[in-house]
């Protein structure tokens, strides 16, 4: 892993959980990681609920568009971190593939966004304590 790691989240729809958890890195890790997010099925936009949700905590998500999930960028982040499931992705050597079992927010109300992005906080502050432990690493 190099200096500057790059971490890939997907869901399905790269409407929710993906975009959420990619803020919360980029507002933790700053330009310290390079972060994005897809989805095998790209919804038209994101969740209106996580957009509110997400403003609440002081970071605009209203600007993402939800990307197509490629083979080649999976391939080329040296994390990946589903929320929708294992889905088979191709992975390389040295690469860190990781399953968060997140709740979709699809059909939740804002309690149960918010609840969802709580979760996902707390799973991405953890991600970023284990980066920069391995980046510390003689």
């Amino acid at each position: 892993m190099s200096d500057k790691p790059s971490v890939l989240f997907v869901c399905a729809h790269n409407a929710g959980r993906s975009p959420i958890a990619a803020a919360f890195l980029r507002e933790l890790a700053g330009d310290a990681v390079s972060v994005a997010s897809a989805g095998p099925v790209p919804g038209e936009r994101v969740n209106p609920l996580v957009v509110e949700a997400m403003a609440e905590v002081g970071i605009d998500v209203s600007g993402h568009v939800p990307r197509q999930l490629t083979d080649a960028a999976a391939q080329a982040s040296d994390v990946v971190v589903t929320t929708s499931g294992p889905l088979g992705l191709p992975g390389r050597a040295g690469q860190v593939v990781e399953d968060w079992p997140v709740e979709d927010v699809a059909g939740k109300d804002l309690e149960g966004v918010r609840a969802i992005r709580d979760d996902i906080r707390e799973r991405v502050e953890r991600l970023v304590a284990g980066l920069v432990e391995q980046r510390d690493r003689p």
